[in-house]
Parts: structure tokens; C-alpha cells; sequence
């Protein structure tokens, strides 16, 4: 008995059998052309990834000048930065943003979807007139927008209507940033809604029948049938929209260069015009850096809560 045991132990801990080995340069063998496929991948993503930003980390730590060579200065852009008072407001004013578009954003593509999904007709028109404004070009997005926004535009004609005054919805500095996020919102919900919908419509609608055969109506399947399935796809977006957002600089730049007085001048864009602007790019990098440990964080608590969930 003694023997039997001690001989399947080692059976599992010792070393490997000759079977055990024939198994895996067969199972090498059948998989090589797959991993030759992605080698290609493989290099591109280290070559314009990784590369820059190792490269990214090594600069952050000198005075990078094109003309007179590279000077090492140690940890003097971090300090730098964290002596600019503009990047605290640079971070207050990401987390404004942040929180405003998971207030007023992100339940408008789990909304749109959930509303398409229960369409009996036209289902896909509104799947296309949803993800239309997602295609509109940059500078064709920003140009309406501000036409709209203008004191003299259509949405003040409209608010006109009901005896509200002209808003500089631009140019004043407590309605900057939340008009940018309506015309994101507006922008960038379609793609989302329809990740969305492909969650929505992957559920079994054996589900539904049952339930609609029990008398629930749509609320109630929403609330305990679609919602509870879709949690996993909600929290993933939520992690993804934080990171995208937490990157945003593009309409803070192009409609208002982080203007008026500072409101928008998101750290993303204040990354940028240290790099771009006052061309100190060892303290643009530092800035990188950093957002890239915080992002880092942030990957890294979706990839543990995906791995959780499945």
C-alpha cells in the first residue's frame, strides 16, 4: 500500500516521463505555424509599444535637447512638475471631467441599447442613426459644436423659446467643461452602445419568454434579467471609459486650448503643451510617466476583476 502511494506521488512531482515528453514536442509541433503568425504582431508591438515607452522612462530623467545632446538631470523635471502648481489643477480638472462623463455619459449607451434591443421594427436603422455621430470627422465635430454652443447658435435660439438668456456655454468658465462632455457624449456613445447591444442580445431569450409567460413586464426584465447579465460587460466599460477619459485632451484643446482661465486644462493636455508647446520634452515625459504608473494600476484592477468574473 505504502508503495503504490509513494509511487503515484512521484508519478506527479518527479521527472518528466518519456509520454509526457512526446506529448509536448507533438502539441509544439501542431501549434508552431500558429505562433510563426505571431511573431510579426509580436515584434510590431514591442518596435512602436514598448520600446517608446522605455525610451519615455529614460528621458523623464534628463534635459532633452535635439541640438546640444541629452544632459542628464536626475529627478529635477519631476520636481519641476510637482513645483507647477498647474498640475494639480491639470489633475483636479481630469477628475471633474471624469466624473462628469460617467454622470451624464455613461448610462447613455446601456439606455440606447437596451431601448434598440426591445425595438420590434427598425432595429437596424436605430443601430445606424446611434453610431452615425462616431464617424463625423474631428474638425467637422468641433466646428458645429461651437456654431451650436454660439450665444447666437441653435440651442440658445431654442432655450430662447422658453425665456432663458443667451449662454456662453464656451466661454464661460462654469459651463466649459460640461458642454464638452455633452458633445463627447454625443460623439462616442454609439460605438459603446453597440458592445452593449452584442451583450444585450447575447443573453438567452429563453430568459425573457419565461419571464414575459410569468407577466413581468419590460422594466422587470430589465432590472432582473438584463442588467444582472450585462454587470461583468458594465464594470469592464466603466474601467475602460475611466482610462479613456483620464487620457483626454483633444476637445479641450481644439475648443478652447484648456480655456477659459485654466477649467479645461486637463493633464493630458497639459502633458502635451509642456512637450509640445514649451518643448521640455524630459518634464512632458515625466508627466507620462506618471500617468502611465496610474494607468498601469487601473489595468491591472480590470484584469484581476475580469479574472474574478471568468
Amino acid at each position: 500500500m505504502e508503495e503504490s502511494v509513494v509511487t503515484s506521488g512521484n508519478r506527479g512531482t518527479g521527472p518528466e516521463t518519456e509520454p509526457q515528453k512526446v506529448r509536448r514536442t507533438s502539441s509544439w509541433k501542431k501549434n508552431m505555424w500558429g505562433y510563426l503568425f505571431l511573431v510579426p504582431a509580436i515584434v510590431i508591438f514591442i518596435i512602436f509599444l514598448w520600446l517608446p515607452i522605455l525610451k519615455g522612462i529614460v528621458y523623464s530623467f534628463y534635459n532633452v535637447d535635439f541640438v546640444k545632446g541629452n544632459t542628464f538631470v536626475g529627478l529635477d523635471n519631476y520636481v519641476k512638475i510637482f513645483n507647477n502648481p498647474d498640475l494639480w489643477l491639470s489633475v483636479k480638472n481630469t477628475l471633474y471631467f471624469m466624473f462628469l462623463t460617467l454622470i451624464i455619459g455613461f448610462w447613455v449607451p446601456i439606455v440606447a441599447a437596451i431601448a434598440i434591443s426591445e425595438l420590434k421594427f427598425f432595429q437596424g436603422f436605430a443601430r445606424i442613426a446611434a453610431y452615425l455621430p462616431f464617424v463625423v470627422p474631428g474638425v467637422v465635430l468641433y466646428g458645429m459644436w461651437r456654431w451650436m454652443y454660439d450665444p447666437v447658435g441653435p440651442i440658445n435660439a431654442l432655450l430662447g423659446l422658453f425665456g432663458v438668456e443667451p449662454i456662453s456655454f464656451i466661454s464661460d468658465g462654469r459651463f466649459s467643461m460640461i458642454s464638452i462632455v455633452f458633445m463627447e457624449t454625443w460623439q462616442q456613445f454609439g460605438s459603446a452602445m453597440l458592445i452593449y447591444l452584442a451583450g444585450v442580445l447575447s443573453i438567452p431569450r429563453d430568459w425573457y419568454e419565461a419571464a414575459e409567460i410569468d407577466g413581468a413586464g419590460v422594466w422587470s426584465r430589465i432590472k432582473y434579467i438584463t442588467l444582472p447579465a450585462m454587470r461583468s460587460l458594465i464594470v469592464l466599460m466603466l474601467i475602460l471609459q475611466i482610462i479613456g477619459t483620464s487620457q483626454a485632451y483633444q476637445s479641450q484643446l481644439a475648443l478652447l486650448d484648456g480655456g477659459p482661465n485654466k477649467v479645461t486644462l486637463t493633464y493630458a493636455l497639459f502633458t502635451v503643451k509642456y512637450a509640445f508647446t514649451q518643448l521640455d520634452y524630459g518634464a512632458g515625459t515625466a508627466l507620462g510617466v506618471l500617468m502611465f504608473i496610474v494607468l498601469g494600476i487601473l489595468g491591472v484592477i480590470q484584469f484581476k476583476m475580469n479574472r474574478e468574473d471568468y
